[in-house]
């Protein structure tokens, strides 16, 4: 369920120039705030649990999604390429299952491993908080792939769509409004970095058991209709 040819053209669009720019910025300003802060403050667990909690997670990491999971097919439909890939003998769910784990693998590189990077940074990885929320970014990256592809296969619009939910309601609601909580890939992520590393500030309003399955309703649940969206352009376009 993986074709090499789908995936070397996804990874040619994701990485041009212009994204692969766009891509590169939050990491590196993520890497660049957590050494001014071990700078000035020196290492404080406290703190690198907020930088990387309060910013990384809730923000970089979402956002990363949106431009990996909305660029994998997004500009293909937008511009009308899209056909001559559904025109090859190539099942849907293999396209799809090849973009996403293409924008997966994205979104962890340029989340993942710069948040893991900068815990070391801010304090060395005491008390695993490095590690913990390196683990919420990898989950977190596989369920926004998801999510963020879908919308790139049912709006021309994913890309406001996906900013609408990374700020709002991931960065914002998820972060502020207790209700909102519960229904945010961001404290399903924090439940497995609460769990990695617990007595730190990694809390999560939902349960591991309950995260996990929402992690993977969500992913396969986007990837399932997101194929069958597919399906139906390669319908409309034979019509």
């Amino acid at each position: 369920m993986y074709d090499p040819t789908v995936a070397r053209l996804t990874y040619r669009a994701l990485l041009g120039r212009r994204r692969a720019l766009i891509l590169f910025v939050l990491p590196a300003l993520l890497i660049v705030i957590s050494v001014a802060i071990r700078l000035l403050v020196g290492a404080d667990d406290g703190v690198a649990s907020e930088v990387l909690g309060g910013f990384a997670l809730a923000t970089m990491v979402p956002l990363i999604g949106v431009i990996a999971g909305t660029g994998a097919i997004g500009p293909e439909i937008d511009d009308g390429s899209i056909v001559y890939l559904l025109a090859k003998p190539l099942k849907r769910p293999t396209i799809i299952l090849t973009k996403l784990t293409v924008a997966v693998g994205v979104t962890m590189a340029f989340s993942a491993i710069p948040m893991l990077i900068a815990g070391f940074v801010l304090n060395g990885n005491s008390r695993q908080i490095a590690v913990a929320y390196a683990v919420a970014a990898v989950a977190a990256s596989v369920a926004y792939s998801a999510v963020f592809l879908l919308l790139g296969t049912v709006s021309r619009h994913a890309v406001v769509l996906g900013l609408v939910y990374a700020l709002i309601w991931e960065a914002l609601f998820g972060s502020l409004v207790p209700g909102a909580r519960t229904l945010s890939v961001q404290q399903w992520a924090l439940a497995l970095a609460e769990r990695t590393a617990p007595n730190t500030a990694a809390v999560s309003d939902v349960g591991l058991p309950a995260a996990v399955v929402l992690l993977v309703v969500v992913t396969v649940a986007g990837t399932w209709y997101a194929g069958r969206k597919l399906r139906t352009l390669t319908l409309a376009g034979e019509e």
